[in-house]
């Protein structure tokens, strides 16, 4: 299934400021007289270790030295400087430049980059109750210096200055680039408000900054606390071992006595062993955790914060111009209105509707069959479609997971599709310091030989890592410094008992894949300004590398160099790869309709005016479901991928009005490889026109341009629909 990136509270830090400002073309200085002192401000001077970059290969953090009490110190100072130095270039007598006020703010803001890069992959991949505690200090702290900058009208005017100027300037289309996105984030962040809009403007900025991360701390412990405990093998009953395994050990660690067993939540509605319980009370228990986790009325209830965000960002979108929070956020994306990403959402409803209400009737056909005497219901779904597609298909998920260990996945796998797309190569190592023993480390080589980047693995779930899979970066490419990218991917599969094997499920491998997308799409970006490369791009594209990488795990070349059993190194069947593929496009109703059902949820939220009376989360929920199944869709039966109340992705994780981007980029991605299948398939030639022409390229051009310059033509959504078996 498809999963988030991460954004790093980085980049929020900095959007409005050093890695959203954007540079601007040369005009010429004024003559400053024979005795004018050189305009030289003073910038203060960090101490600790975040104050320089690090000594180690890639600059990357030495985990070895940070402690817990260097963070907020470090994040204080940051900002401090990053002020400074924002309040030298605004008030530089010079004329703008490109130079002095563009090229001045891409360079600003090392040392709180640096920090907040570290300091953000731990609060979502290895935090504690400190951690949060910094967390929820610094928050309100870094709102108000994104709003003392894009809010700063020294600074936008000589912004503005450069960008009315832009056509005589002659300047390069990167540096054009650069200059619009950060003039057109200034405006869409208030800089044309007045006095009092501005205040109001701050005022919300704080308020949500504090809600997003309450929201995201309370769900964090809310998902924990809501595992599900259960005594007795007898409730566990189809488990496989490594699962009973698992649920034995997750009580252990709980301090529970023997004959306990737990199973932990995932960040989804559907849970990972609903599909193996054959006990049908387990089954609904395990459900109702995971869909009531944050309604529980205790200090991890997420409802009352959700109704002042939703509140929040309508009001704050209205006092910038538009009509809802929706309107503001689609603005500078891809797809640019709330109408066109919804209009691609309820163009699948036909199709959907009919595949859910088809899928439904076999399964109760079954159920029937079976002598169960009641309807499928969401807690039976993943069961029951488990079963009707070993039936039909003869497939048995665990008849996969033994050719699917961990590490050959990824390096015989993952790094080998990497290598015949792009020529890179991979070399472990063992001298990089790491925040958890969990990772493994890699040094990432170019096809001529020359270090590209590092990349961090780090799989393994814990209570203390937030829910889902991601990348982001330690350190950015960066043409201005020269710095090579360090990437991490975090996922949270099922840890192993210690001395077995570290097998995943078909799925796992597949988020493997995907998200070494948004790795290569770190690794290999190409540009001169930090802001604009990378994944530094809309949600409605950032998520079109790494769904498009996914359609090489089962390239027969790929395939046949990682699929191998883990004791005998047996190739994967033909005939059982054969099964995996006639299999594929089972259960696609509900598969891309719990996803289509939550973008549909996050986009109703966000299209409500400023004034909008919700009544209560519920409420407001139920009436957006009744929305879709009035529509067609199966809601009873098939519920959202999220519910409100944990949809850590809108709520606290940088995706509101954006969850759409994961079916938008889903029809770039299919039609990009539908060019790729015409043109010769997995090729080395394919490989590098894909890196030069989106992979390379980060913001620096139209994301429309960027694809035609790919593909020759607009994107189609029809093999998309061909590819889910809806066509």
């Amino acid at each position: 299934m498809r999963n988030t990136v991460m954004v790093s509270l980085s980049a929020l830090a900095l959007s409005g400021c050093a890695a959203s400002a954007i540079q601007t073309a040369t005009a010429p200085a004024a003559d400053p007289g024979p005795t004018a002192a050189p305009y030289a401000p003073v910038i203060p001077k960090g101490t600790g270790i975040f104050a320089e970059a690090s000594t180690l290969p890639f600059q990357a953090p030495d985990f070895s030295k940070i402690q817990e009490s260097d963070y907020e110190p470090a994040i204080e100072q940051g900002i401090t400087i990053q002020l400074a130095e924002v309040e030298a270039i605004a008030n530089n007598p010079a004329a703008p430049s490109f130079e002095n006020t563009m090229i001045a703010l891409e360079r600003s803001g090392a040392m709180l980059t640096r920090v907040l890069y570290v300091f953000s992959a731990l609060t979502s991949a290895n935090t504690n109750d400190n951690l949060d505690g910094i967390d929820t200090r610094t928050g309100p702290k870094l709102s108000a210096m994104r709003d003392a900058i894009t809010l700063n009208p020294m600074l936008f005017q000589r912004v503005k200055t450069l960008y009315d100027a832009r056509a005589s300037l002659n300047l390069a289309p990167d540096q054009i680039q650069l200059l619009t996105i950060q003039y057109d984030n200034m405006v869409r962040n208030g800089a044309n408000l007045d006095s009092a809009a501005k205040a109001r403007l701050i005022d919300i900025n704080g308020q949500l900054s504090t809600l997003q991360t309450d929201f995201g701390q309370k769900l964090t412990k809310g998902t924990k606390d809501g595992a599900l405990v259960v005594k007795g093998k007898a409730a566990l009953a189809g488990l496989d071992a490594a699962a009973m395994a698992a649920a034995e050990r997750a009580a252990a660690e709980r301090g529970l006595a023997k004959g306990n067993y737990v199973l932990p939540l995932q960040n989804t509605t559907q849970q990972p062993l609903l599909p193996q319980l054959t006990n049908r009370a387990t089954r609904q228990a395990l459900f109702e955790k995971s869909w009531n986790r944050s309604e529980r009325g205790d200090a991890n209830d997420t409802r009352a914060i959700i109704l002042q965000l939703a509140a929040l960002r309508a009001e704050k979108a209205r006092l910038l111009g538009f009509d809802s929070y929706g309107a503001y956020s689609l603005s500078d994306q891809m797809a640019k209105t709330p109408e066109a990403a919804l209009s691609l959402l309820e163009s699948f409803i036909p199709a959907l509707g009919a595949a859910q209400k088809r899928d439904a009737g076999e399964i109760n056909a079954m159920i029937k069959a079976e002598g169960g005497k009641f309807t499928v219901t969401p807690a039976d779904w993943d069961f029951y479609a488990e079963k009707l597609r070993r039936k039909k298909y003869a497939l048995d998920q665990n008849e996969v997971k033994p050719y699917l260990e961990i590490t050959n996945v990824l390096e015989n796998g993952v790094f080998f599709a990497a290598n015949q797309l792009y020529g890179l190569t991979f070399k472990k190592r063992s001298d990089i310091p790491v925040y958890h023993p969990d990772v493994t480390v890699y040094t990432v080589y170019d096809a001529d030989g020359s270090e590209l980047a590092l990349f961090y693995f780090d799989p393994w779930k814990r209570d203390n890592k937030s829910g889902g899979a991601w990348m982001s970066n330690f350190v950015d490419q960066n043409g201005l410094t020269g710095t090579k990218p360090v990437i991490f991917n975090v996922e949270n599969y099922t840890k192993p008992a210690p001395g077995q094997p570290a097998l995943v499920t078909w799925d796992d491998a597949n988020t493997m894949f995907h998200e070494f997308g948004h790795a290569l799409h770190g690794m290999l970006s190409n540009q001169r300004y930090p802001s604009i490369s990378g994944t530094n791009t809309a949600r409605d594209f950032v998520e079109f590398p790494s769904q498009f990488m996914e359609n090489f795990m089962t390239d027969p070349k790929v395939l046949a160099n990682f699929a191998k059993h883990y004791k005998t190194g047996a190739p994967m069947p033909a005939s059982l790869i054969a099964k995996i593929d006639k299999a594929s496009k089972f259960n696609q109703g509900y598969a891309l309709g719990e996803v289509m059902t939550a973008a549909m949820l996050d986009m109703k939220w966000h299209a409500a005016p400023a004034g909008t009376a919700f009544g209560t989360v519920g409420s407001y929920e139920n009436t957006i479901m009744a929305g879709m199944a009035a529509k067609g869709l199966q809601v009873a039966q098939v519920p959202s991928r999220y519910r409100t109340s944990y949809f850590r992705h809108i709520w606290g994780g940088g995706y509101a009005s954006g969850y759409y981007a994961y079916s938008w980029t889903e029809m770039l991605d299919h039609d990009a490889f539908a060019w790729f299948e015409a043109n010769g398939g997995m090729t080395r030639a394919n490989g590098q026109h894909f890196r030069d022409t989106i992979l390379s390229k980060g913001h620096s051009q139209d994301y429309s341009v960027m694809y035609r310059n790919f593909a020759g033509r607009d994107p189609s959504v029809e093999p998309m629909l061909k590819a889910r078996g809806l066509k």
